[in-house]
């Protein structure tokens, strides 16, 4: 059984599974899936704080403790630590199970910030 400080903070956004494609000859997926998967999760759990169309403007601390490997189901949670007027600043973890049904390890952490936007993708102020 999973101690609290071995969790998952915040809410469950995204859980997909790693495929072979994503990864590199060794099976470890390439870095630059994760992220783009944590972008993706940070967008809806933004999006869903701005009633709307959020861009990503910031990635800072992104930290890598252990690989994703093809077959794991990453599972990225959200919790938003600050808003602004229009930005929004999300922290994410990043989790796999491994073999889809395994042991969950945090594989990932990092800070993403997003700003609303509108229809022309100007900023605009958070309702």
């Amino acid at each position: 059984m999973q101690s609290e400080a071995e969790r998952p903070c915040g809410d469950l956004m995204t859980r997909t599974l790693a495929m072979p494609a994503d990864a590199n000859p060794s099976g470890d997926i390439f870095g630059g899936w994760v992220l783009s998967q944590m972008d993706i999760a940070a967008g809806i759990c933004a999006g869903q704080r701005a009633r709307g169309r959020v861009a990503t403007v910031a990635i800072e601390a992104m930290s890598f403790h252990k690989p994703v490997h093809v077959g794991d189901v990453l599972c990225v949670y959200s919790n938003i630590e600050r808003t602004g007027r229009t930005s929004i600043r999300v922290h994410l973890e990043a989790w796999a199970l491994r073999n889809r049904v395994g042991d969950r390890v945090k594989v990932t952490d990092g800070i993403f910030t997003f700003v609303a936007i509108d229809a022309s993708g100007c900023s605009r102020a958070l309702d």
